[in-house]
């Protein structure tokens, strides 16, 4: 690990400025950060500890929805009362994800911004357009077992890992920003992720300087809420496809569904039109096919991780089953 300066802030401006510095890295939990130090991926010459803000609380909106400050640990965003009655689908993603002593550690904000862990990404002896643009993609052809199958380019394949974003997506999230002027800004959580077309190394919408300060979910959706990982093995590890899924059913057809889907892109994957080809309609064996073909229409594969898009289809019909099924 190389030698880097360490500053503590003491307020959302404070934090922003330091930030806006050339060389600067924001940390709160570092359950990603440290690692990608440790490997020399990513050298700050500036750590901006923000663990101080007063970002720390969940707190309900005045329209009935819930804002979740930056500095929220997964566990304690997993366990609060409301998270657990009204948005369980978020619950149930962050419980699947990580260990319970990274989750004690890992923060709201932190988790949205994670890196891909791709191995090339990892290994600095390697060349990756998204840690060095322009040395190129050597997944493609090589180890991609973990990788995307959709939104990707000739550039990068790499995919997010993160769990409480697929749900945070199925619930229609807004994250809020603040700016090096004081100024704060809503994204919706869609829009805050790039892909990688030909500059895989911008992620995010984020400019220098700016500080997630919160996440905002809107007013309870009704229904069966389902979040459902396919990994490797039961706990502590990525998954290779997940669903996180909220329907509602009335008179025997699906009233609103709101999916959205882990493992398979460099973002958290929503498509719409899968959504509205589902919603008025009577589920069915043909209607979930249909739903799956839009999902996967444009997937492609790239040898080892083939296996995904067939693994896909039948992940999203389970799920589809489930939530229509028991919505009865």
């Amino acid at each position: 690990m190389k030698q880097f300066d360490y500053s503590r802030a003491t307020s959302t401006s404070d934090a922003t400025r330091a930030a806006s510095v050339h060389g600067s890295a924001i940390i709160a939990g570092g359950t990603n950060l440290i690692d990608l130090m440790k490997l020399e991926v990513m050298s700050p010459d500036v750590l901006v500890d923000i663990n101080r803000l007063d970002l720390h609380q969940i707190t309900p909106t005045q329209d009935g929805g819930l804002r979740i400050g930056a500095l929220v640990t997964n566990s304690d965003l997993a366990a609060h009362e409301t998270v657990r009655r009204d948005y369980e689908v978020l619950s149930r993603a962050l419980l699947a994800g990580a260990s319970g002593q990274l989750r004690n550690k890992a923060t709201t904000g932190g988790n949205l911004l994670q890196r891909t862990r791709c191995a090339y990404f990892y290994d600095t002896a390697m060349p990756c357009n998204k840690r060095e643009p322009g040395s190129g993609c050597h997944a493609r052809d090589g180890f991609n077992r973990i990788l995307a199958i959709l939104g990707t380019s000739e550039h990068c394949i790499a995919t997010h890992p993160s769990d409480m974003a697929v749900a945070m997506m199925a619930l229609d999230a807004v994250v809020e920003v603040e700016n090096t002027t004081g100024d704060t800004r809503k994204i919706a959580l869609d829009d805050l992720y790039c892909l990688p077309g030909s500059t895989p190394d911008v992620e995010t919408v984020l400019q220098r300087g700016d500080l997630i300060t919160a996440v905002l979910l809107p007013q309870p959706k009704a229904g069966l809420h389902v979040y459902r990982k396919v990994r490797d093995r039961s706990s502590y590890a990525f998954a290779l496809v997940s669903v996180a899924a909220v329907a509602q059913m009335d008179a025997g057809k699906i009233a609103q569904i709101s999916l959205a889907f882990g493992g398979l892109a460099p973002k958290p994957w929503r498509n719409q039109q899968v959504e509205a080809a589902l919603t008025g309609q009577a589920p069915s064996e043909a209607l979930f096919d249909q739903a799956a073909d839009i999902l996967l229409a444009e997937a492609q594969g790239f040898g080892a991780n083939d296996f995904k898009i067939p693994l896909s289809r039948r992940t999203l019909k389970a799920v589809l089953r489930t939530v229509t099924e028991t919505s009865q």
